[in-house]
């Protein structure tokens, strides 16, 4: 698992925590992954290109580092991709933003993809999908092979937890996409849940 990155940050540790914390209720558990998902979206981008710009400071002129390209898109998985997506808008409040709604069906645990909406310019600036939850992998294979399909070559996913299987499925399914998550939990259960997990993250997230 190459690819795979677990980030590491204290705050981030923490936050998760209490996002795992039966007794957390929805309202919490909702600002908890918006915190958490504002931490991974400045973790996923932090080696995006550069390139020296001139400004003038209230002091002097300087060459100062800034993006070289436009700001990629953020996708996220419905629907408990919406709740990272909250915090990922508060770094990159004017990047375009993207949702692919894909439901698991609970006997084969297959994904089928119900919505697509995607900014017209994905393939020019590339993605930051989202989505809580890495268990088996398949959902967040088919998002991003629906990604590519629009064009999109660079490409990174940012979750919260990620089993070992889903890990191991995504790298070999995307080898060329980097995953980034603030843990790697045990395993998966017969139900494809993660353990210990936190639950069903949309179910938590709208209170439900």
């Amino acid at each position: 698992m190459s690819t795979l990155r677990v980030a590491r940050h204290a705050l981030l540790r923490h936050k998760l925590t209490r996002l795992r914390m039966r007794e957390t209720d929805s309202a919490t558990f909702r600002r908890l992954l918006a915190e958490i998902g504002a931490v991974l979206t400045a973790e996923a981008l932090r080696d995006l290109p550069e390139a020296p710009r001139l400004i003038d400071t209230p002091m002097a002129r300087m060459q100062a580092p800034a993006l070289a390209g436009p700001e990629p898109c953020l996708v996220a998985i419905l629907r408990a991709g919406l709740g990272l997506l909250e915090g990922a808008r508060w770094v990159l409040p004017d990047a375009p933003i993207g949702h692919l709604g894909l439901v698991r069906d609970e006997v084969t645990l297959q994904p089928s993809e119900y919505v697509v909406r995607l900014p017209p310019d994905l393939a020019a600036r590339g993605a930051l999908l989202l989505d809580p939850m890495l268990a088996t992998g398949g959902s967040a294979a088919a998002a991003i092979t629906r990604l590519k399909q629009r064009g999109a070559t660079q490409i990174r996913f940012a979750c919260v937890l990620a089993a070992p299987e889903g890990a191991a499925f995504l790298a070999k399914t995307h080898p060329d996409v980097p995953i980034l998550t603030a843990a790697l939990d045990e395993r998966l259960d017969e139900r494809g849940f993660i353990l210990p997990g936190l639950g069903d993250a949309g179910d938590r997230c709208f209170g439900t």
